[in-house]
């Protein structure tokens, strides 16, 4: 098994790598595999709605984002970490898990997702929501901890110094690798993935 660690910070160990790093600690503790991938420091493009991706084809901005994208049949999970700009995650963190999700959920569909957000003071609540709505939206199942995913802290140090913080990200660890290991029980066992019904797409005027 592996977990995908997604850092969506431009430092690359900051506060969220910090975090993150933590969760990676308890899951390879239970023998799974973990790999952090950095969203870097060049600008993202957003989403604009072409809709060339549902074609089959990648998105037509070739970056980062295609190159994750054709790795996700290597993960069995994903855990999203993303710093607070303005009580929100970065910009350039949701820029990319728009694309990525839009043009790619069909390979994390069922597969446990997970958000952690780093903070300074003010805001952790807002984004923790924020990055959980792409697990709801693609059928993953969204894995908790014993509070919300936060840290703590202007700098990494701080952040260690943040106990109630890192304990929430071991008892995720913890929490993932349970679910993990579940899942590969009742595939042992022959239980069946979930039915899933062909998608209906409604809005408020028809």
């Amino acid at each position: 098994m592996k977990v995908l660690l997604f850092n969506g910070s431009p430092n690359a160990h900051g506060c969220t790598y910090t975090a993150l790093r933590e969760v990676a600690k308890t899951l390879e503790k239970h023998g799974i595999e973990t790999e952090i991938f950095q969203i870097g420091t060049q600008p993202v493009a957003g989403c604009i709605g072409c809709r060339v991706c549902h074609s089959g084809a990648p998105c037509v901005f070739d970056d980062s984002v295609n190159a994750l994208a054709a790795r996700l049949d290597e993960f069995d999970a994903i855990v999203v970490g993303a710093p607070v700009y303005y009580s929100g995650p970065s910009g350039q963190s949701t820029a990319f898990l728009d694309r990525l999700f839009y043009s790619a959920s069909a390979k994390l569909r069922g597969k446990p997702g997970a958000a952690v957000v780093s903070c300074r003071r003010g805001g952790a609540s807002a984004s923790y929501d924020r990055l959980n709505k792409y697990f709801g939206i693609s059928s993953m199942p969204i894995v908790t901890s014993q509070y919300w995913n936060q840290v703590h802290g202007n700098t990494p140090e701080e952040v260690l110094r943040d106990e109630e913080g890192m304990q929430t990200m071991r008892t995720l660890g913890e929490n993932m690798a349970w679910l993990l290991k579940c899942i590969e029980a009742g595939k042992a066992a022959g239980v069946p993935a979930p039915h899933r019904e062909p998608p209906l797409r409604t809005n408020f005027i028809r």
